[in-house]
C-alpha cells in the first residue's frame, strides 16, 4: 500500500488546493480601515500597527471581548513582549482592550483606534465591526485583514459577507507557527488548518439558507 508521500504530483496538486484556500495573502495597499478580528496574539497588533505606520490606513479597528469558550480574559504569556507598560495591565478585561494596547504602544494613537470590545468569535467580529462603523458614520471602501495566517479564509469569508460593498486585501500574521509551507508535516498544524475546512463549511450552512430569496421576498427574506 503506496503512503500518501509516494503518491507523486496528484499529492502536491492536493496540498496545493488546500493552501490556496485557506492561506491568503495581498500586498497591502493604501485602505481605508485596518481590521483585527478577535485574538489574543499581539503580533496581529504590531503587524497591524506597522502598516498604520506606513500610511495605510487612518484608522484600525480591533475586534473581541474573549472567546465563546472560555469565562473571561487572561493576558497571553508572551505578553510582555508587546506591552513594556504594566501600569495598566489591571484595565485590561478584553481581546481588544489588549490589541488596543499594543497598537498604541506601537506608535497607533488612540484617536485612530476604534475598539469594538463584545465580539466572542470570528461572525461576530464582522458584524460588530460593522456596526460600530455604520454607528460612526463612517463609510469604508477598501480595508486590511491583519488575521492569522491559518485563520485568513474563515476570516475574509465574514468580513466580505459584513462588508460585500468593500475591497479587502489580506495580510496575515504566521501563528503557531502554522504556515502555508509547513502545515502538512506535523499532526496538530494538520488538524488546526483542516479544522479551518470543515468551520468554511459548517458555519455556512444557516447564513447560505438565510440568503435565498422566498417567494414575494428579495434576499435574505426581506420584501424587495
Amino acid at each position: 500500500m503506496f503512503t500518501i508521500f509516494e503518491r507523486g504530483i496528484s499529492t502536491v496538486a492536493f496540498y496545493d488546493a488546500i493552501t490556496e484556500f485557506i492561506f491568503i495573502e495581498d500586498r497591502p495597499q493604501k485602505s481605508d480601515i485596518i481590521f483585527i478580528p478577535g485574538s489574543d496574539y499581539g503580533c496581529l497588533a504590531a503587524h497591524a500597527a506597522a502598516l498604520y505606520r506606513e500610511g495605510l490606513a487612518p484608522y484600525v479597528m480591533p475586534s473581541g471581548k474573549y472567546s465563546i469558550l472560555s469565562n473571561g480574559f487572561c493576558l497571553p504569556q508572551d505578553s510582555s513582549k508587546y506591552l513594556d507598560n504594566k501600569e495598566n495591565l489591571d484595565s485590561i478585561q478584553t481581546e481588544c482592550d489588549y490589541l488596543s494596547a499594543v497598537l498604541m504602544q506601537n506608535g497607533v494613537p488612540a484617536s485612530a483606534v476604534l475598539p469594538e470590545p463584545e465580539a466572542s468569535y470570528t461572525y461576530e467580529n464582522a458584524i460588530f465591526s460593522r456596526r460600530l462603523l455604520d454607528k460612526l458614520g463612517i463609510t469604508i471602501h477598501t480595508a486590511i485583514l491583519s488575521c492569522q495566517a491559518y485563520h485568513a479564509r474563515r476570516c475574509l469569508l465574514y468580513y466580505q459577507l459584513l462588508f460585500p460593498e468593500v475591497r479587502f486585501c489580506v495580510s496575515p500574521v504566521i501563528t503557531r507557527r502554522i504556515s502555508r509551507d509547513n502545515w502538512f508535516l506535523d499532526p496538530d498544524k494538520i488538524d488546526k488548518v483542516l479544522g479551518e475546512m470543515e468551520r468554511c463549511g459548517n458555519q455556512f450552512h444557516n447564513i447560505l439558507k438565510e440568503m435565498l430569496p422566498s417567494e414575494g421576498t428579495g434576499m435574505g427574506g426581506r420584501e424587495s
